[in-house]
């Protein structure tokens, strides 16, 4: 059910919401999507709020990375044993985990440029959107958020941040690969580990192999919900200048050239 519903007689809406979440365009730098694209594949196109491609590139970049023995490679660049991460590379993998790779940095960064355009049309056709959304198993309204509350939940677990703005597909899917990366990874037991003093055997429990997808995993879900926070605030502001205006303001009330609307 909702209080307003597109009926499809525009041609570009500047957001959506349902009962899964708040979907909305707004100008974004293309250069730090593509570097997100970088940093993992999959989570400049989840920033563009282009899932099915999202998932698509991530899911590829685990499972590859995994089999072309990436991390630990890079592992052993670190420790400057660069013999060693040449022998454990297997090219097999390697050599079509790199096209894909480009790919990832090139779509998101034409797809920023393309997404930027149509803000731009879909800011100047100004055409109403739905604020409300209710199902059966959800309720999605729009309302304004703290930002620093959607870093904090983000950084105790990476998915949390996203629940507290109600992107349901995002925070499940931040979820479940959180958990896979902490399984197999053993971090809750080196972390127990360490509370305990046994320093040596937190290092020897831990698989760095997955233990390094928690930076880029972290961060994005960091950057993400933050991003997201700040711009659904400023959606909201919008859409209730709109709504005031339609619905309270004086049709006699003009504004004078030059001045500005606070």
């Amino acid at each position: 059910m909702d209080n307003y519903t597109n009926d499809n007689t525009a041609r570009r809406y500047q957001a959506h919401v349902s009962i899964l979440g708040t979907t909305q365009v707004h100008l974004r730098n293309p250069y730090i999507i593509a570097w997100w694209s970088a940093a993992f594949p999959g989570f400049g196109h989840l920033l563009l709020s282009k899932y099915l491609r999202g998932f698509v590139l991530f899911i590829w970049e685990v499972l590859v990375n995994l089999k072309a023995h990436l991390n630990v490679a890079m592992i052993y660049s670190f420790q400057g044993k660069i013999d060693l991460a040449k022998e454990v590379l297997d090219t097999r993998w390697l050599l079509i985990y790199i096209p894909v790779y480009i790919f990832g940095i090139w779509d998101s960064y034409r797809t920023t440029i393309d997404m930027n355009q149509v803000y731009i049309l879909a800011k100047h056709e100004n055409h109403r959107f739905n604020s409300f959304s209710m199902g059966a198993l959800e309720i999605n309204y729009m309302d304004k958020r703290y930002p620093i509350l959607a870093i904090f939940w983000s950084l105790t677990v990476p998915g949390l941040g996203q629940l507290y703005l109600h992107r349901i597909v995002t925070a499940f899917f931040s979820l479940t690969w959180t958990v896979v990366f902490y399984y197999y990874s053993h971090g809750l037991q080196a972390i127990s580990l360490l509370f305990l003093g046994k320093i040596q055997e937190a290092t020897n429990v831990i698989n760095m192999e997955w233990f390094l997808f928690f930076p880029s995993i972290y961060g994005f879900a960091v950057y993400d919900s933050y991003m997201n926070t700040v711009e659904n605030n400023n959606l909201f502001n919008m859409e209730q200048r709109v709504f005031l205006t339609e619905q309270y303001q004086s049709t006699a009330f003009q504004i004078k050239k030059g001045q500005k609307v606070k």
